[in-house]
């Protein structure tokens, strides 16, 4: 490309904007061990209804049954809990680290109406709700 040619001025651009967006995740998503339970993120939900019943998927990937709380409350959702590093990382030099990990919480609140908490499955790093319709 020649000296004078805009294509040089737009890829220093894309350059610039691509290490702007590197810099704040690694600011909002950095290794933390400490054990302030504050949520430090919330995961992506798909919500589903049907007749009877609201499906709720919940993105949890890595995490594990005993670190995971569901409750409903005053017409709320809950789930919270903890992604932990895998073992492996603990004192590893990380490259890139892209899925949140550390204490998250998502409230959802749910439609008008009696609801009562079914099934529920983490199953494919997902957790499944199952909220049946009362009345």
């Amino acid at each position: 490309m020649a000296p004078g040619d805009p294509r040089n001025w737009m890829w220093e651009e894309a350059c610039a904007t691509l290490e702007r967006a590197e810099r704040l995740h690694r600011q909002f998503f950095q290794p933390s061990f400490s054990v302030v339970q504050t949520a430090n993120w919330e995961p992506p939900v798909d919500i589903f209804e049907i007749d009877r019943e609201i499906w709720i998927l919940v993105a949890l990937p890595g995490v594990q049954t005993q670190d995971l709380e569901v409750s409903v409350q005053s017409g709320v959702l809950t789930v919270a809990g903890t992604r932990r590093l895998p073992p492996a990382a603990r004192g590893a030099a990380i490259h890139r680290l892209e899925i949140p990990h550390g204490r998250f919480e998502r409230r959802i609140g749910l439609p008008a109406g009696r609801l009562e908490l079914g099934r529920s499955e983490l199953s494919d790093g997902c957790l499944v709700l199952t909220l049946s319709k009362l009345g």
